[in-house]
């Protein structure tokens, strides 16, 4: 058994050339000319341009995507590989209250994706 999750976006070439370009997650299948389904490896995010004038669940209220990575290194691993090349949001830290150690950075529709480490408790 697997999930999947479909949000909208308003431009579907940049959310592949982001999510696959620049954060390296295979194309499971892309169906027609306005969606994309990418393998997370822990289950697949869909999106669409659904050209039916819904907007994405972006923003401060919006969706945040998250990646469980296996260890704090990883993190700051993954942190390093991408600064520079999208946009940050916020540097790897510990939560205040959670233990998660993470960063995020925006994707081009202002989706939250977090890259983090859970720890074990």
């Amino acid at each position: 058994m697997s999930s999947i999750v479909f949000l909208p976006v308003s431009d579907i070439e940049k959310t592949y050339g982001f999510y696959h370009g620049i954060l390296g997650l295979p194309v499971y299948q892309k169906q027609g000319d306005s969606l994309y389904i990418f393998d997370t490896g822990y289950g697949y995010w869909g999106f669409c341009q659904y050209g039916d004038g819904r907007k994405p669940l972006s923003g401060p209220q919006g969706a945040c995507l998250s990646i469980d990575l296996g260890s704090n290194e990883e993190v700051i691993a993954r942190y390093e590989a991408l600064k520079g090349r999208c946009r940050i949001y916020k540097a790897p830290s510990m939560h205040p209250v959670y233990p998660v150690f993470s960063f995020f950075v925006l994707d081009p529709d202002g989706y939250l994706v977090e890259f983090q480490k859970i720890a074990e408790i």
